[in-house]
């Protein structure tokens, strides 16, 4: 019975883990749902989490010869890093911040159309990413408060799928819709 779970492998799916709860939590902070939580409270997720586990896990990602989920992990390690370390940095300009986050949704953009032969949910995370990137971006240039609850929220969503599609692969749950063969169900009468 195929129920659209990819099992994946571990490696992948503790990286899909780690890149759904960073995202989240960088997510929520900037929405600002929670009082007095903001995306500067997830700089040591995205050190730890987001940053070094994602990063080893692209590593041995491409030991095992999946060139796209280490180019996927390793590449958004070193994101969720160097923001962690930058964030709330008082030298950084509202400009440079942006740009960061721009040419990061660049790498996000990729992920996304290389993962064209993935399921549903996995081009849907990574293309979440880039939205929220590219909003997150462009709200520094523009120092626009909506914008940025705006990038949160896709942020947050793009966490949970990221969350979803690794526990559905540990739970074995399903990750695609249900769909019907052409032609069927259908009674011509006449």
């Amino acid at each position: 019975m195929d129920n659209g779970v990819s099992a994946g492998s571990t490696t992948s799916i503790l990286g899909h883990l780690a890149l759904g709860l960073t995202l989240l939590a960088f997510g929520i902070g900037h929405t600002g749902v929670i009082d007095g939580v903001t995306a500067a409270d997830a700089v040591s997720l995205a050190l730890f989490v987001g940053g070094i586990a994602l990063f080893v896990a692209g590593l041995f990602e491409f030991r095992a010869g999946s060139a796209f989920a280490g180019t996927a992990f390793a590449g958004l390690g070193a994101f969720w890093f160097t923001w962690g370390m930058g964030a709330g940095e008082p030298n950084v300009s509202n400009d440079a911040a942006g740009l960061f986050l721009l040419l990061w949704a660049l790498l996000a953009l990729s992920l996304t159309l290389g993962a064209s032969g993935s399921g549903m949910l996995e081009r849907g995370m990574y293309g979440l990413l880039f939205l929220s990137l590219l909003l997150l971006g462009v709200a520094q240039f523009a120092d626009a408060d909506a914008l940025t609850k705006a990038g949160g929220w896709v942020a947050a969503l793009g966490g949970l799928a990221a969350w979803y599609g690794a526990t559905a692969a540990l739970a074995k749950w399903p990750t695609a819709l249900p769909h019907r063969a052409a032609g069927r169900g259908v009674t011509a009468t006449g």
